[in-house]
């Protein structure tokens, strides 16, 4: 299903702005999430110039991008390097707004282009004219623009992420009914990257929407996690199997380790690659630091990535045996984790807090008394009264024997269930 541009409102809007400053914007996202056609529809509008970067050799990479700009380009001669191609860029007689997309592809093979772009934006690129370098790669992006060492820190007018869009976006983008649980299932099944909401046809369900991203012969998502780990410039089997470990419920570092039989400290570098490439969070309870506590959680960012290692990779041999009932009971639990994430978003400073045999699914700021806590649970299903009353008074006995009990005066409690998606 062909989609159209939604809910980037913000991101045009940043656009227009550095428009109107000129000088250099650097825009990242993952590979899926929209990135270029939103870069390509608003480029469009303005009548810009865009040319993606491919992965050969420098002189074929100048050749393809001066290739793609020639039409609109005021000259007769032919680049050689990348410097003499900026001049020819500095010389044109009108504005200009210009994206390269795919920017790492360019520089993983010369080195020396960032230095070399450096010098022409402090000197030589005229100060009405707008480059955009994009790229779908967050930690090789970081490495270029974030770090103080690199020749380009400093340098871009303004650095933002084009970040996956939220259940709202999908409802509206897929004609779901944002009120029924069974369509967060759905989006559990897709996350907020547009590409892979392409295949919600109309009338579909999460598990039509599985069976077709996932299970049918050849399917669109078998080899994703491979794809998005070598944009991101993390390889080896060590970062699959560390996923899969997470996916079949590991989630202490120790755990992970242990799954893959060698010593945690040997896992350092790759966490932190993960956590950089946004593929992984870190979660620790409330009220405590990452550098304070041994208490440390590791979970599948993206929805989909966390289906595919939760799902479709620990069952798809025998997913064909399983009965409808079964698969929707696999799918269901995945949303539940999904719809837990989903509802603390909602409350900023929320985390979860688990100590001992007490595990409470959102602790947060009270929005509505700053003063005090609010403490909820969460359920991914419809509650009847009594139901909810019940689960309320398990959550008051469960914070009484916390800790947390003892350092915070009596909060909010609060029972979240499927009701707060008609909200």
């Amino acid at each position: 299903m062909k989609l159209d541009l939604v809910n980037r409102d913000k991101e045009l809007q940043e656009l227009e702005a550095a428009a109107g400053r000129g000088g250099l914007l650097v825009m990242y996202g993952r590979r899926r999430v929209g990135k270029t056609r939103l870069l390509r529809h608003w480029l469009d509008t303005c009548g810009g110039l865009y040319s993606q970067a491919i992965e050969a050799p420098s002189d074929l990479q100048l050749g393809q991008v001066f290739n793609d700009l020639r039409p609109h380009l005021e000259t007769q001669i032919i680049p050689k390097t990348w410097p003499e191609l900026f001049e020819l860029l500095s010389l044109q007689k009108k504005p200009w707004v210009l994206c390269l997309d795919e920017f790492p592809y360019l520089t993983a093979v010369d080195a020396t282009l960032p230095s070399r772009m450096q010098q022409w934006l402090d000197h030589g690129m005229p100060s009405n004219c707008l480059l955009i370098l994009a790229g779908s790669s967050t930690r090789m992006m970081n490495d270029l623009f974030l770090n103080p060492s690199a020749p380009l820190f400093g340098r871009a007018g303004k650095l933002f992420q084009v970040r996956p869009m939220d259940y709202g976006a999908f409802c509206r983008a897929c004609g779901q009914d944002r009120r029924d649980p069974a369509s967060f299932e759905t989006f559990s099944c897709v996350g907020g990257i547009p590409k892979y909401w392409e295949f919600v046809e109309s009338g579909s369900d999460a598990l039509g929407v599985a069976e077709t991203l996932y299970f049918d012969f050849a399917p669109y998502m078998e080899n994703e996690p491979r794809r998005l780990l070598r944009d991101e410039g993390v390889g080896g089997l060590n970062a699959l199997a560390v996923l899969e470990a997470v996916g079949r419920g590991a989630k202490r570092p120790s755990e992970i380790a242990g799954r893959l039989e060698t010593a945690q400290t040997n896992l350092s570098r790759l966490f932190q690659q993960l956590l950089d490439a946004s593929v992984l969070y870190r979660e620790v309870p409330y009220g405590e630091s990452v550098r304070s506590t041994r208490k440390i959680l590791y979970r599948i960012s993206d929805p989909a990535m966390r289906f595919w290692f939760a799902v479709f990779s620990p069952h798809q041999s025998r997913w064909p045996a399983y009965s409808p009932d079964r698969k929707r009971t696999l799918i269901h639990e995945h949303a539940a984790t999904v719809f837990e994430d989903f509802c603390r978003t909602r409350y900023p400073g929320g985390a979860r807090f688990w100590e001992n045999d007490v595990e409470l699914d959102i602790v947060a700021p009270d929005p509505q008394d700053e003063n005090r806590l609010l403490v909820a649970e969460v359920k991914f299903r419809k509650l009847a009264a009594a139901e909810k009353k019940s689960i309320f008074k398990r959550l008051e006995a469960k914070w009484a024997k916390s800790s947390l009990a003892r350092r915070h005066k009596l909060p909010r409690f609060e029972v979240i269930d499927a009701g707060i998606l008609a909200s």
